[in-house]
C-alpha cells in the first residue's frame, strides 16, 4: 500500500460494500479510519502486515490495556484485511489467537416446549383483571417463540406490517438497517388475529398503531416499553422456578430467539434435511448479519452439539466400512 489516500479509498469502498448489504459499520468506520491515520504516521510502504496490524490494536487511546479489546480491534482490520487481500494479494492477514480470543458470545437457556407454555399461561394470569394486558404479553412471548424475533422487532410491529391473509409479517429496518418478510405457521396466525380482535374493543382500529400496544392509563395504544417486557418476563421466570440451563445469570427473554433457531435445526436434523443448505435461509428469516452469526449455535448448544456429533459419527462408520 503506497500511500494513505489508496489505503483510504480500500477502507472506503470497503465500508460502502458493507453498507451496502445493510451494516451500519459506525464503529468500524471510526476504527479503520484510525487504522489509516496509524500506517501514514508510519511512512509505511507495500503490503500491509500482520505486525502492523497488531501493532496498531495495541493503541487504545483508552489505554484499557486489555487483550480482549485488543482482539476486538484487531478482528475488525482482519475482516478488512481479507476483503483487501483480493486487490493487494500481498496482504497479511493475522492468525485469530494473537491476543486470545474476542470476547465469546456464551450458550444461552434454550427452553423446554413446557416451558414455553407455562410462560404463556403464566401471561394470561396478568392483571389486572379484564384488562388487554395479559393477552398482549402472551402474543409477545408468543410470537417471539414461533418467529424468532428480537424483542425490539416484536414491539416495533405496526398493524399494518401484521397481514394475516398472507401470513406475513413485516419487519423494518431492524438491527442492521435491514428490513425483511416473514411467513409465519397458520397457529401463529390465529393466535395473532385473536389478539387483534381483543385490541379493537379497546382501541380503534388504525394502520399505523402498534400492534402490541400498552393498556395502563395515558399509555393505551401506545407500544410496549421494552424494559417493562423484560420486567414482566423476568417476573414470570421467577414465579415458575426454571432451572438455569444457560451461561448467563438467569434464563432471559432474548432466549426465546435462540429457541426458535434452535428448535428449528434440530427438527431438520430429525428430518435428515442438508443443514448447510437450509443455514442461508434461517439466517436470513433471523435477520442475522452474517451466516456465521447462525452457524455459532451448532458450536454454543450443547443439544445441536450432541445431535450434530451423533449424526457425524454415523458418517464416520459409514466411511470406514467403505474404506475397510
Amino acid at each position: 500500500m503506497s500511500a494513505r489516500v489508496s489505503l483510504q479509498k480500500r477502507i472506503d469502498n470497503y465500508l460502502a460494500e458493507r453498507r451496502g448489504l445493510g451494516f451500519e459499520l459506525r464503529s468500524r468506520d471510526t476504527l479503520l479510519a484510525s487504522f489509516a491515520r496509524y500506517v501514514t504516521s508510519l511512512n509505511h510502504r507495500g503490503p500491509l502486515t500482520a505486525d502492523l496490524m497488531t501493532d496498531w490494536a495495541r493503541q487504545d487511546k483508552r489505554q484499557r490495556d486489555t487483550p480482549a479489546t485488543w482482539a476486538a480491534r484487531l478482528a475488525i482490520v482482519r475482516h478488512f484485511a481479507r476483503y483487501l487481500k483480493q486487490f493487494e494479494a500481498g496482504t497479511e492477514i493475522p492468525e485469530e489467537p494473537v491476543f486470545g480470543p474476542e470476547r465469546a458470545r456464551v450458550a444461552p437457556h434454550i427452553f423446554y416446549e413446557e416451558e414455553v407454555v407455562a410462560l404463556l399461561a403464566g401471561a394470561r394470569r396478568l392483571g389486572p383483571k379484564g384488562s388487554l394486558r395479559p393477552a398482549t404479553y402472551e402474543t409477545l412471548f408468543g410470537l417471539m417463540a414461533s418467529t424468532g424475533l428480537r424483542i425490539s422487532e416484536a414491539i416495533h410491529l405496526r398493524d399494518a406490517d401484521v397481514d394475516l391473509k398472507r401470513g406475513m409479517l413485516t419487519v423494518r429496518q431492524t438491527k442492521f438497517a435491514k428490513s425483511r418478510q416473514l411467513p409465519i405457521h397458520s397457529s401463529t396466525v390465529a393466535a395473532l388475529a385473536r389478539y387483534r380482535r381483543l385490541r379493537e374493543r379497546q382501541v380503534s382500529t388504525n394502520s399505523g398503531l402498534p400492534f402490541l400496544i400498552s393498556s395502563r392509563g395515558q399509555r393505551l395504544g401506545q407500544p410496549l416499553g421494552e424494559r417493562q417486557a423484560h420486567r414482566v418476563f423476568n417476573a414470570l421466570r421467577d414465579r415458575l422456578g426454571w432451572v438455569n440451563r444457560g451461561a448467563h445469570a438467569a434464563p432471559r427473554l432474548h432466549d426465546l430467539r435462540h429457541t426458535f433457531a434452535v428448535r428449528r435445526m434440530m427438527l431438520w436434523y430429525s428430518e435428515g434435511t442438508d443443514i448447510d443448505q437450509m443455514m442461508l435461509a434461517l439466517s436470513t428469516y433471523m435477520g442475522h448479519a452474517e451466516v456465521f452469526y447462525t452457524y455459532w449455535y451448532l458450536t454454543a448448544v450443547p443439544e445441536l452439539m450432541a445431535v450434530a456429533g451423533a449424526r457425524f459419527e454415523r458418517f464416520a462408520n459409514v466411511e470406514g466400512d467403505d474404506n475397510e
